[in-house]
């Protein structure tokens, strides 16, 4: 009787490609995931506006910047470091509490973000 893979590389069974040992026998640590790679911050545009919410709070919206292609997470740390002042990050945006459009223009212009608004 013969088997279905005789002869390929899938009869044989799996090799550590690190040792060259079997996958069951291998004690090699797992490969580190690579690290994200992010877009240029001077191929995207951070659009800034000003919205007053409930009972007369005013926030400062950052759109434009993709989650995908940015580490929204620092970059919020970054600005409300730079506001003195709290924020979220929401699905498509990013909000620092307060009016700071000055400061977050000059602040993501130094980063290097193109900004409108």
């Amino acid at each position: 009787m013969t088997r279905l893979f005789a002869g390929t590389p899938f009869d044989r069974p799996p090799e550590c490609d690190v040792c060259g040992r079997l996958e069951e026998e291998c004690e090699c640590p797992p490969p580190a995931p690579a690290p994200p790679t992010y877009a240029e911050p001077e191929t995207q545009t951070a659009r800034l506006s000003v919205e007053k919410r409930k009972r007369g709070k005013m926030v400062t919206v950052i759109r434009g910047l993709s989650a995908e292609e940015n580490d929204l997470s620092a970059l919020l740390t970054k600005l409300k470091t730079t506001c003195g002042a709290g924020g979220t990050l929401q699905q498509d945006s990013v909000e620092i509490q307060g009016r700071h459009l000055d400061r977050l223009r000059d602040e993501l212009q130094t980063i290097g973000y193109r900004v409108k608004g």
